[in-house]
């Protein structure tokens, strides 16, 4: 008799519903430092109508956008209301933060701040209760 779990067994992802030991998460977030020099940032407050091209356009005020990610719904492609902006320098990045934290996009007021990978656990808990609710 076979034991049926959530995930399929064919799937490569990592589970969201286990949790990792906590000696392997310390080892990754100290590779995951270096991964990140300070120019990639998160933002959030975000309109659910705003797109890549928006987004970027805003950031570009303060110096060249490297990479935009907007985080959206899987089914409605509407944002989720946050996303992920790297910019080409970390001056770049600190002067969208000094400038653009608590600016006006779409009239929602965003939040700009350094990205940090504590984040990615918000991020995978919403990503549960998305699935979660869709099942």
């Amino acid at each position: 008799m076979m034991s049926y779990s959530r995930r399929s067994r064919y799937s490569r992802s990592p589970s969201p519903y286990r949790r990792e030991s906590s000696s392997y998460s310390r080892s990754r977030s100290l590779s995951r430092d270096v991964e990140n020099p300070g120019n990639n940032l998160y933002v959030t407050g975000l309109s659910p109508r705003i797109t890549k091209k928006e987004l970027e356009k805003h950031f570009a005020s303060e110096g060249k956008v490297i990479d935009v990610h907007l985080v959206v719904d899987p089914w409605t492609r509407e944002s989720r209301g946050f996303g992920f902006v790297t910019m080409a320098a970390v001056e770049e990045a600190n002067r969208c933060i000094k400038y653009l934290d608590r600016s006006v996009l779409e009239g929602r007021v965003i939040t700009v701040e350094k990205f940090l990978w504590q984040q990615v656990s918000c991020v995978w808990q919403l990503f549960a209760k998305l699935q979660k609710s869709y099942n």
